[in-house]
């Protein structure tokens, strides 16, 4: 077996996002008026400092892809089919990437994350509930 040379972190953020297209703050806000699925992945400590994103659905990162498989015995009721338009959400878009990359794994092909993040989403302007 052949083992391949180590990478850095940022090489392998690059190598995983070149496997889906990411979604800037508006366009995930559009997206999920449309329909797609908020999922904020941040720790509640970021959650109550910063707010929640009205109508994102909190699924903590360590079970992220139980509660999104189809397949699961543990999932959520939105999780119905592979073809779900899931947008990760971390808070400032990099846990995220490799969460979607995660899920693309899984089969949820229309998996993305946001550019940015919370962080992002906040800065456009967009609806933000708490502090």
């Amino acid at each position: 077996m052949a083992v391949s040379a180590p990478v850095g972190i940022d090489e392998f953020l690059e190598r995983v996002r070149e496997g889906y297209t990411r979604v800037e703050a508006r366009a995930a806000h559009e997206a999920s008026l449309a329909g797609a699925l908020l999922v904020d992945i941040r720790y509640q400590a970021l959650r109550e400092r910063d707010g929640l994103i009205p109508g994102a659905v909190v699924i903590e990162r360590n079970e992220l892809e139980w509660r999104l498989d189809p397949r699961g015995s543990h999932r959520i009721a939105q999780a119905t089919d592979h073809d779900l338009e899931v947008i990760v959400i971390c808070n400032e878009g990099y846990a995220s990437s490799l969460a979607a990359a995660s899920l693309h794994t899984l089969g949820l092909h229309r998996a993305t994350d946001l550019t940015g993040g919370f962080q992002a989403w906040k800065s456009a302007g967009l609806p933000v509930t708490g502090p």
